[in-house]
């Protein structure tokens, strides 16, 4: 229960920045800053692969509430969402798994996040989607939380941060009972051998990796460790393992096709990645 409540009380600090630049967007919204973020935007993935290879699920949660904002694209959440490692990486040191293969990882990590990233990018340019286009006010109407009544940036970035923590608190502790209560840790040990299969485990590691929880990451490096996951599908569910990013964008960001055509392509890139860094593995 501990680690529960410190894995999500870890979330804050990454939370409260996002909404008050959101905040701060929207209080000075205008032509200009759109040509600013639009420029900005080009660069995205790079910055979103970097981002997202530090060993936390912060960031891919912030980057959801930016990206239901408007203020970076969705080819940068997937840069994001793919270079979140979560604990895999701490965990798999802890095993004693060398390091240069965990050098590897990250760097494909990195490398496959800056790929689909501007992957995503280039597709929605050549179907007219330009750059972001700040649109904070979505936020407010979808939470009904009123912000537009308040002064200032602070106070409305807190009551997003509280609203965003407690749903992510309320639905990853369902998660969380399921697995325990339900049989998904026995699942997840993979004594079918299931997971070293070439191909079958990048698809089964891509599903677990999907898993809002840090139990996921943490019985992918298990499953590794005892060579009952090829390193395929541990690049699988590395790449598609977003924390709680995924949470807060189907909570945050109101165009559900949109989020559906996210995770699809997180899930389908991630396993076929998956595979091909596992060639390199």
């Amino acid at each position: 229960m501990i680690d529960f409540l410190l894995e999500n009380l870890l979330l804050l600090p990454f939370l409260f920045p996002a909404y008050l630049v959101l905040e701060w967007v929207e209080a000075h919204a205008g032509d200009a800053l759109e040509r600013k973020l639009g420029r900005v935007s080009q660069w995205g993935p790079f910055f979103g692969a970097a981002a997202g290879v530090v060993p936390q699920c912060g960031f891919s949660a912030a980057a959801a509430s930016l990206y239901a904002g408007g203020v970076i694209t969705a080819g940068t959440l997937v840069a994001v969402f793919f270079s979140t490692s979560d604990e895999l990486i701490p965990v798999l040191l802890s095993k004693q798994v060398p390091v240069p293969f965990l050098c590897k990882v990250v760097g494909l990590k990195i490398l496959f996040a800056v790929f689909a990233g501007f992957a995503v990018n280039a597709f929605l340019y050549c179907i007219g989607r330009r750059g972001p286009s700040p649109h904070v006010a979505e936020l407010c109407e979808h939470s009904r939380c009123s912000c537009e009544e308040r002064k200032g940036i602070v106070v409305p970035a807190l009551i997003h941060t509280a609203e965003i923590f407690v749903f992510i608190l309320i639905v990853s502790g369902l998660v969380e009972l399921t697995l325990h209560f339900c049989g998904g840790e026995e699942i997840l040990k993979g004594d079918s051998g299931l997971f070293n299969k070439t191909f079958i485990g990048e698809v089964l590691g891509g599903l677990i990796g999907l898993v809002p929880n840090c139990a996921a990451s943490v019985a992918c490096a298990e499953l590794y460790s005892r060579d009952c996951m090829s390193a395929g599908a541990l690049m699988a569910s590395s790449l598609t393992g977003a924390g709680m990013g995924f949470l807060v964008l189907f909570r945050t960001h109101r165009h559900v096709l949109q989020n559906l055509a996210i995770l699809a392509t997180v899930y389908v890139f991630g396993v076929v990645f998956g595979w091909l860094g596992g060639l390199f593995l």
